[in-house]
Parts: C-alpha cells; structure tokens; sequence
C-alpha cells in the first residue's frame, strides 16, 4: 500500500525530507513551495540552489506551488514552515487543509506573542488533528547527503508516532519513539538561544572550556524552563535536549551558532539578518523565552544576557562578564 506525503515548505529541510522519504518505494512526495518562481526552479534543477545546493532532489518528488496538487490524496502533511511566517502561512492554506490528516511537525522554535509552540500553533490555525514533532541533531545538509542521524518522533498517540517512525526510518536515519511532545517542541527551541550564545563565545575567542561550561549550564536552564512548563525532565538528557544542543552548538551548518558568532567579532544584527537566505530561528525565540520568563519568575541567566545582546545593544563581552559575575552558589 503507497503513503502519499505532501511536504510544506521551499527551506533546506522540506528538501532533506524529501530524499529521506523517498527511499522507502511505497511512499509518494510532493513538495509544495510558496513562491511559484522558486518551486520552478526546483523542477527545473531538480535541486534547492539557493538553500540546499548540491544536493540532487528526486525525479519521483513532485515539485509544485500549487496547494491542492501538493496534497492531493496525502495521507501525511509534514510542515517545515519556519515559526515565524507559520501562523500566516497556514491561515492562507487552511482552506486547502480539509480533513483531519495527520501532521508531521519539523519546526523547531515558539510563536512570539502567544508563546505557543509549533503544534499548538498548527492545532489553532487548521483545529484539532494529530501532530507529531520530530526533533533531534538533525541538520538538512547531512541527512539529506545520507549521513547518519538519530531523531526522535514525539506525540501523545503512541501508535501515531510509531507510524510516523516507520515512515522517516531508514539505514542512515534512526527514529525513537518520545510521548513528550512538549518537551520535544521546548527542547528544540531552546537549544537554539544557548546555540546563539555558543556562537558569541566563539567569536569572542573563549576557549573550549567556556564552552562546555556554557553547554553544560545552557542545558540546565533549558530543563529548569521545560518542567515549569509542563515538559518531562528526562526529555532534556535525550536526543532532543542534550543531542540537539550539541550539534546547534558546534555545527558550521547551526545558523544560530553563526548569528552569535558574527556577533561576537563585532557585527551588528541588523547587519547579520540581512546577509542571511535562511531563518535563524534562536533570534525570535530569545524574545519569546525571555518575556515568558520574566513572566514565570523562572531564573534564565544565559538567556537573559543573549536578550540583552540581541535587543538591548549589550556587547558579548559585557553580557560574558555579568554572567562570570554573578553571585556564587551550589551546583
């Protein structure tokens, strides 16, 4: 029996997925992409030139900027729309959403204003249907050159996440199964504000020991906002927390590592976003932690001062003192 999976979004991820889901030869991709200039490129190119280049796209994909072709008979919508423009571009394509087709979250990050999370987000716009996230170390520019990787597919419907789990699953590319979808979905925001501060620390010249200090304490704030928040604290120690962290923290891929990074040595982040193709979704959801925070009385001390740099015109290297400064306690 053929899966028919209708892939949403033209970014580098939408394009790994679909030649990760090609593999298995009962299922059948298409990708739908926003802007009709750039979906034709794709088919003419059969590759993402501008954000996945070099990477062969299947002659069994098919590539559209129409909506109703894209997701004809699609059994699963897997949605890879940065956190950002989510919300806007599901309220333009809901009338196209009909039905209560599974959907397959591969955003990582947090509504600003609302807070909510990618799912949530998805749930409000097109009402109640079964998501699940995948999150884990899982760059496109790997998976999509066949490299290994191991994720996790989390939902509150066991046996959906196990259906999605045989969907994704190939020799290069592992899927456990996670019940905590909340977790999961604040893990992976997260991991990309402590990826932003990373970065300052290696534009600044700190060192590998600032570094694994920073990781180290990053994933303790990270566990200390998820469980105020209703997530498993052991979602944390697994592939979507201390998994995904490291690789967003060491990777060239990480665009969030190379916001902090180029911020770091000097540049502004008017001038960063700028320069950049692809979304960086840590800059946005910095905000989003913060204000929640602040809200909650939940103590983010790295958080904070990635805040202040980004939006207060804090310099790293103050924003690196007042965390060194800060009064000493236990472990």
């Amino acid at each position: 029996m053929t899966t028919k999976i209708a892939l949403l979004g033209g970014g580098a991820m939408a394009t790994a997925c679909c030649t990760l889901l090609t593999e298995n030869p009962n299922q059948r991709v298409s990708l739908w992409a926003r802007n009709a200039d750039r979906a034709a490129d794709m088919r003419t190119h059969r590759e993402n030139r501008r954000l996945l280049p070099g990477v062969p796209i299947p002659d069994s994909v098919e590539i559209t900027s129409d909506i109703d072709a894209a997701v004809a008979d699609a059994d699963f919508l897997v949605i890879a729309i940065p956190t950002k423009f989510l919300r806007q571009a599901l309220e333009g394509l809901k009338p196209h959403l009909t039905g209560n087709r599974s959907v397959v979250s591969v955003i990582k990050g947090l509504e600003n204003q609302t807070f909510m999370r990618p799912s949530e987000v998805i749930e409000d716009v097109l009402g109640s249907r079964p998501v699940v996230t995948l999150g884990g170390p899982s760059h496109a520019e790997e998976i999509a050159r066949r490299l290994p990787a191991t994720v996790v597919a989390a939902s509150g419907d066991v046996t959906l996440a196990k259906r999605v789990q045989e969907i994704f699953s190939t020799d290069r590319f592992r899927v456990y199964t996670n019940s905590d979808i909340v977790g999961v979905e604040l893990a992976g925001a997260l991991k990309n504000v402590i990826a932003i501060a990373a970065g300052i620390c290696d534009g600044l010249g700190y060192g590998d020991n600032a570094k694994s200090a920073l990781l180290t304490r990053g994933l303790v704030e990270m566990t200390r906002f998820g469980v105020a928040l209703g997530a498993e604290a052991s979602t944390f120690s697994g592939l979507a927390g201390i998994g995904d962290l490291i690789t967003t923290c060491i990777s060239p891929y990480s665009r969030n590592r190379k916001v902090g990074e180029r911020l770091g040595k000097g540049e502004t982040l008017d001038q960063i976003l700028e320069s950049m193709d692809a979304v960086a979704e840590g800059v946005t959801t910095t905000r989003s932690v913060f204000e929640l925070a602040e809200q909650r009385g939940i103590d983010m001390p790295i958080t904070t001062e990635v805040y202040r740099v980004l939006f207060d015109n804090k310099s790293p290297e103050e924003g690196t003192d007042t965390l060194m400064l800060r009064p000493p306690r236990g472990e």
